[in-house]
């Protein structure tokens, strides 16, 4: 299954995903024209601040199977394309009642103007997963515009197992020796290990106090 993996230690909240998205599903698909739009295009990807000082987080869809938005949404505006095992939904069937809002255990859907060639009327926006894109080759617009890595798009077994790999050369890499005496050798745990160092001599200390 093909999807759209979050790293979020990678995102630095520049929130081009929010843009590249906004732009996709405009009329026009211009990164100027989509500007003067009305109703202005609205994002399916929320960058939000994260628990500590730098971190964001890009919160989208996660297209659950089971999906609690498709159970409870009374009109059936929403629907499962099997071929892209996304969730999708029907503008011209949702009556904007938020039933699938209050459900969605990430919060995902929003809520804005649309309009399809008639009166403006409110409706729930969520991601489609980009599935034109994906059906012509290409990434979705989330994942092109991101420049970081923060989101990437492939098959969920190979991101994961990548993600796994990735972490587990970063765990040996920091408990592997560091090289000493070397004015070049990178340091990149010397405040850690300076830490432990004078931790160490600390308890050495008051024990050999004790010990007299």
């Amino acid at each position: 299954m093909q999807t759209v993996f979050v790293q979020p230690e990678r995102c630095i909240g520049c929130r081009q995903c929010e843009y590249a998205c906004a732009v996709e599903h405009s009329y026009s698909r211009h990164p100027v024209q989509a500007l003067a739009e009305e109703p202005m295009p609205r994002t399916r990807i929320h960058v939000e601040p994260g628990a500590i000082m730098g971190s964001s987080f890009p919160n989208r869809c996660r297209h659950c199977d089971p999906a609690p938005c498709q159970q409870v949404c009374p009109t059936g505006a929403l629907t499962r394309n099997a071929g892209h095992d996304v969730v999708l939904l029907d503008a011209n069937k949702c009556i904007a009642c938020a039933l699938c809002a209050m459900v969605c255990p990430f919060d995902a859907l929003t809520f804005h103007a649309w309009a399809n060639g008639g009166p403006a009327r409110v409706v729930a926006l969520k991601c489609d997963g980009c599935i034109d894109r994906v059906d012509a080759g290409r990434e979705p617009a989330c994942v092109q515009a991101c420049k970081v890595d923060a989101l990437v798009f492939g098959e969920i077994n190979d991101l994961v197992r990548a993600e796994r790999q990735r972490e587990g050369r970063a765990v040996l890499a920091a408990a592997a020796p560091a090289p000493r005496g070397s004015p070049t050798a990178p340091e990149p745990l010397a405040g850690w290990r300076a830490w432990g160092e004078a931790a160490h001599q600390v308890s050495e200390e008051v024990s050999h106090g004790q010990s007299h």
